[in-house]
């Protein structure tokens, strides 16, 4: 999850579109990219999303009409947002917000591969509710 240089771009512009549901961001390398929010809370760094370890990822459904309620920066080097579904423990480092941005059609490609590996369409696991957690599945993030 690195950018292609060897010095991570920094963000010289967030804006959030609610209407259209999307983060824009330019960096200072001149690349600028329109992230769905869908895509951001699916591809959540946090440990709800990820896990602890590879295999431990876990499928997030219903999020079509997710929206970003605030983000909230952390130092300089991240952003926290805060989505409509309570999800907020995910921080996105700007060198991750970048990887998202130049990855973005293959990364919605795999998801929508997932969804379909899950037994749902392209378009139902979008609206899906989440699967209950499996008990003692929770970590606790």
């Amino acid at each position: 999850m690195t950018s292609t240089s060897s010095v991570p771009a920094i963000p010289t512009e967030l804006t959030v579109r609610k209407q259209s549901r999307v983060l824009e961001m330019a960096f200072d390398n001149g690349s600028r990219f329109s992230l769905p929010f869908e895509l951001m809370r699916v591809y959540s760094p946090s440990a709800e999303v990820r896990g602890h370890g590879p295999g431990q990822e876990v499928l997030q459904t219903g999020k079509r009409n997710v929206d970003v309620l605030d983000i909230e920066p952390v130092g300089n080097y991240a952003i926290r947002p805060v989505f409509s579904d309570g999800h907020d423990t995910g921080l996105y480092t700007w060198e991750y917000l970048y990887w998202l941005g130049e990855n973005q059609s293959q990364l919605w490609e795999a998801y929508l591969q997932q969804l379909e590996s899950a037994g749902h369409t392209r378009e139902s696991g979008r609206d899906a509710p989440m699967a209950p957690a499996a008990k003692g599945g929770s970590c606790g993030h």
